[in-house]
């Protein structure tokens, strides 16, 4: 399969959709990244208390908020978009650390 054509360079629909499609397998490959190391987290923290951490929450998704403003995006429209996205990783950890010690 041959790598989509950038943004810029797309003549077609059909060229804007192959290069969605590619965007969206890398975009899922990185979130299966991402919550490998929510898998992590769960691993390592010794208390289910400290997985919802609300000043780690607020500091994701402002540099998640900053990085689309840097990049003329839609600012508000990611931050909640990492909002969801940060509240999909606790209740993944959650039940990541009570799957944990259950097999222990």
């Amino acid at each position: 399969m041959t790598d989509p054509k950038r943004p810029d360079d797309c003549q077609s629909m059909p060229e804007v959709r192959a290069g969605v499609d590619a965007t969206d397998r890398a975009l899922m490959e990185l979130l299966d990244r991402r919550f490998g190391y929510m898998r992590a987290a769960a691993r390592i923290k010794t208390d289910r208390s400290t997985v919802r951490d609300e000043a780690r929450k607020r500091q994701v998704i402002e540099a998640a908020r900053s990085d689309a403003m840097a990049r003329g995006l839609p600012a508000e429209d990611i931050a909640v978009i990492w909002e969801a996205l940060v509240e999909a990783s606790i209740a993944y950890e959650l039940g990541e650390w009570d799957r944990v010690r259950s097999d222990a």
